[in-house]
């Protein structure tokens, strides 16, 4: 048996790591021990000298990572695309949001909005933006709730009490969540897409088992999964 093999992730990667990690510990012979955060924090903890053999994050913070020589930069491998997007409870109307006046309207009647943290996370951050260039986020303030992550607002909004609610966050931590539905990405001009990748750390205790864990996430055998989990080529 190999040692655990440690993953740090953003949280918009929680989906394909969760589906994969049997096969890799299967097939390993190896522990995946995985913790899930906003990139945000994920940047402090990595370069505060948290121990870990894989990141997973934007491909931006990893090029950087790799610059600097703190990953392996040949390892590098883009999982996808992924949009910061609406949600609603499971079984709710989904409400029109492909446009300004729709997405403002939608977000005005919803008596609570889940999102995650706004200073760490990429979805919490460019949706307290959006609040901002739409002129609510005074009038909505009130309403909103953050959370620590994406996947924490997420479950918040599936236990909702109230109905109506919304939520904001990346759309592969929506649809990892059970009681709540993908309505689809904020429109044009504020959609954002945020690219992901892995890569080896350049501390990893084990190379050849950090490059497989890599390839088995970035791989061609799993497109199909990252697809269904919310990422795009």
């Amino acid at each position: 048996m190999n040692p655990p093999l440690r993953l740090l992730s953003a949280g918009a990667a929680q989906g394909v790591v969760s589906a994969l990690a049997p096969t890799f510990e299967n097939e390993m012979r190896c522990e995946l021990r995985a913790s899930f955060m906003p990139v945000g924090a994920l940047r402090e903890k990595f370069l505060a000298g948290e121990a870990c053999d894989v990141v997973v994050s934007t491909e931006t913070m990893l090029e950087r990572f790799g610059l600097d020589s703190r990953v392996d930069r040949a390892t590098i491998s883009r999982l996808g695309t992924v949009h910061t997007s609406i949600a609603v409870r499971a079984g709710e109307p989904l409400p029109g949001i492909d446009s300004r006046d729709r997405l403002s309207a939608a977000l005005s009647a919803a008596p609570r909005i889940y999102f995650p943290d706004p200073e760490r996370a990429t979805a919490g951050i460019h949706f307290v933006k959006v609040l901002r260039e739409l002129g609510l986020y005074e009038k909505l303030a009130p309403r909103l709730a953050a959370h620590a992550n994406g996947a924490a607002a997420m479950a918040a909004l599936a236990t909702a009490d109230e109905t109506g609610c919304l939520g904001c966050t990346q759309a592969t931590e929506i649809r990892f969540t059970d009681g709540v539905m993908l309505v689809g990405p904020l429109p044009a001009p504020y959609d954002l897409g945020t690219t992901y990748a892995a890569a080896a750390s350049a501390s990893t205790r084990d190379p050849a088992l950090a490059r497989r864990l890599v390839a088995l996430l970035a791989g061609s055998d799993a497109a199909s999964l990252r697809s269904a989990a919310g990422f795009q080529p």
